[in-house]
């Protein structure tokens, strides 16, 4: 096993620096000047070209490249243009609080889309999978800032039962915490309860017309023995696929979701730093979400062996 990570480590390096090349020079096509933004109205080309040079914006493209690649493997990311604060506690600060909103979201997800996927397999064409399938079907029609503007307005300002924007740690608050995460937590969860629970629904109707599935019905086990003993591993591997392509896009910045409810999360940072032209912010947190997807699919790889023991890791 410790080689094929090994080896699944080292083939995303090619991908990473890819990645990293086209977005740092992308960003730098972006119509404006960080330096003129941080001068605001000054309008002093001497001024504008002193900062470029402190700023290192004035050397050539490539150039700044390898500078930021240089820096980087000695662990420095460089400093805000923005706010002047070092970029990777920076990064690491504001991943904390979307790693706990996307935990929490998918938990949810798992928890009700997982059940609801299997009984609407079993009870096939029947009002309860009709049911099930036309809400997932309503839920993913819905966009998840409608929801959670829906969601602000019902239960933030019509019923003032829960706080409409901001955001306390846990560690600080754990009660006041938990009611500013709520409305985000639901409104990015349910869009992810109706994809995860098409795909197992289509999973365990697979796997019920499989042999052994009814080799277990014919020595008289119970429909819920069946669907949780011999059926629920298998059926959950399609969208264990799913699961960790979901977790890994969200872990990279749920920026909508986090946008509405004034979230200090790493979506709500990359949508600032593009708007500030915050180059060196907007590097790292785009290196970290391309190193969550790494890390994430690694993840998904390695449980398949454990849903599907004809899975082999080499």
């Amino acid at each position: 096993m410790w080689s094929y990570i090994l080896k699944r480590l080292l083939t995303a390096i090619p991908t990473i620096f890819l990645v990293l090349l086209i977005v740092f020079t992308l960003i730098r096509l972006i119509p404006g000047d960080p330096a003129e933004l941080m001068l605001y109205e000054l309008d002093d080309p001497a001024v504008v070209q002193q900062m470029r040079e402190e700023l290192g914006l004035d050397k050539p493209i490539p150039v700044q490249f390898f500078i930021w690649l240089g820096n980087l493997a000695t662990g420095d990311l460089g400093v805000s243009i923005r706010t002047q604060e070092p970029v990777l506690p920076a990064l690491l600060e504001r991943f904390s609080v979307t790693a706990t909103l996307v935990f929490l979201a998918v938990s949810m997800a798992v928890m009700i889309a997982v059940p609801a996927g299997m009984i609407a397999a079993s009870k096939q064409n029947s009002r309860t999978d009709f049911a099930i399938v036309l809400v997932a079907i309503l839920k993913l029609s819905l966009p998840s800032f409608w929801v959670g503007l829906m969601l602000l307005l019902f239960f933030g300002v019509y019923l003032q039962w829960l706080p409409t924007v901001g955001y306390v740690e846990l560690s600080t608050d754990f009660g006041l915490g938990v009611l500013y995460l709520i409305m985000p937590v639901i409104s990015l969860a349910l869009t992810e309860i109706a994809v995860l629970t098409r795909m197992m629904r289509s999973g365990t109707l697979e796997v019920l017309r499989l042999e052994y599935v009814t080799h277990a019905r014919a020595k008289g086990l119970s429909e819920a023995a069946v669907l949780s003993r011999h059926v629920f591993k298998n059926a959950f591997a399609p969208a264990l696929t799913m699961l960790g392509l979901v977790m890994a896009s969200l872990l990279g910045g749920a920026a909508v979701t986090e946008t509405v409810f004034s979230l200090p999360g790493i979506g709500k940072l990359v949508v600032d730093s593009i708007y500030a032209r915050d180059y060196p912010m907007l590097q790292g947190a785009l290196l970290l979400i391309a190193g969550v997807y790494v890390v994430v699919n690694l993840l998904v790889d390695l449980l398949y062996g454990f849903f599907d023991p004809r899975v082999t890791l080499k």
